[in-house]
């Protein structure tokens, strides 16, 4: 209940709004980056990109805290040097202590798989076994972008890139203008309710919504409910894109943060940013922030303010977050946020 009281509290005092700067419309201006919530504003930087140069990025984290208490982060790093689509090229993997501060401990290299592109990974921890679980996203064979999977292992430090596999793909088309997704990518996956979830960016007539698929063991998955319909809409801020960041089991449901863009944005596949949801089934979504996202970047560039492929996780009577948000020279960095859920 203490975090349901936050979640609210912060949608309802605190919500940025959207305004018009140098006649485009954007996610940002002064007076909303003031107002974002307080616990978003100071952050630590987790990792920078390779180059401090624009379009070069370090994010998209997923993390594990393991029975140890050790912090582990799988992340993708993006080159500008690349055709774009295919510009991400390591899995990169990191540990830490505290959360605060990492080191580089692995990395799976694009043409280690071998894969065109990468973008965000999923790192989890088998319920059962203990063993880590990794799974990637790209265009797999040169082909359609789908969800793979790496074979389980004892440490993240233990992932061999040549096991990659093929677990989530694109249905074959059902008559010759059948309106499927054509792609997965950026999955999202939690252990609950006995099963796994995972929440996938699905590619459908040119837009990015949110599917749902489910499985017993991690490796054969199935969709959840009708696989043509998106678990959000496309609608109000978030009309372009919509898609999925993370899940948070708050003991009588959960928060749903999801991610998206409006197609007035400048921009809007790459200037995307995050909102809230609310779930009690892991499958019906209440759209908390439907007018305005509640968390763009507190540091934006000239025309982004991406705040995306954020990671949430209750540690400690704290929620520790994980995103990669913009930075003023349009380079994109993991930072990681602490709010603490005593409501101060």
């Amino acid at each position: 209940m203490i975090v349901l009281t936050l979640v609210f509290a912060t949608v309802v005092s605190q919500q940025p709004t959207l305004t018009q700067l140098e006649h485009v419309e954007l996610p940002w201006s002064a007076d909303s980056i003031t107002s974002i919530p307080k616990h978003f504003v100071s952050y630590d930087v987790v990792l920078r990109p390779d180059k401090h140069e624009a379009e070069w990025w370090a994010g998209a984290p997923s993390v594990v805290i393991d029975d140890d208490g050790v912090f582990w982060v799988a992340c993708r790093m993006r080159t500008a040097e690349s055709e774009r689509g295919l510009r991400g090229y390591e899995i990169r993997i990191l540990r830490s202590d505290d959360g605060v501060a990492f080191s580089k401990v692995h990395s799976i290299h694009r043409d280690d798989v071998p894969i065109q592109g990468l973008e965000r990974p999923a790192l989890l921890r088998d319920s059962e076994s203990g063993r880590f679980k990794l799974y990637g996203c790209g265009p797999w064979k040169g082909g359609a972008w789908g969800i793979f999977k790496f074979d389980d292992a004892d440490s993240p430090v233990d992932f061999d890139p040549k096991t990659a596999k093929l677990v989530i793909a694109a249905p074959e088309k059902q008559y010759p203008r059948d309106q499927s997704v054509i792609e997965y990518k950026d999955p999202f996956i939690i252990h609950a309710n006995g099963a796994y979830h995972c929440y996938v960016t699905g590619y459908m007539r040119r837009n990015e919504r949110i599917y749902h698929f489910e499985s017993d063991d991690g490796e054969a998955w199935a969709p959840v409910g009708n696989p043509y319909e998106s678990i959000m809409p496309l609608a109000g801020w978030h009309d372009f894109f919509v898609r999925p960041a993370s899940v948070v089991p708050l003991g009588i449901g959960y928060l749903f943060v999801y991610e998206g863009s409006k197609t007035s944005w400048y921009d809007p596949v790459y200037n995307v940013v995050t909102g809230l949801a609310f779930t009690f089934d892991l499958h019906t979504i209440q759209d908390l922030t439907p007018d305005a996202p509640l968390l763009v970047s507190s540091t934006p560039s000239e025309h982004f303010a991406t705040f995306r492929y954020s990671h949430w996780l209750i540690h400690e009577n704290e929620l520790r977050i994980y995103a990669e948000v913009a930075c003023p020279n349009n380079t994109h960095e993991i930072r990681h946020y602490r709010v603490p859920l005593n409501g101060e």
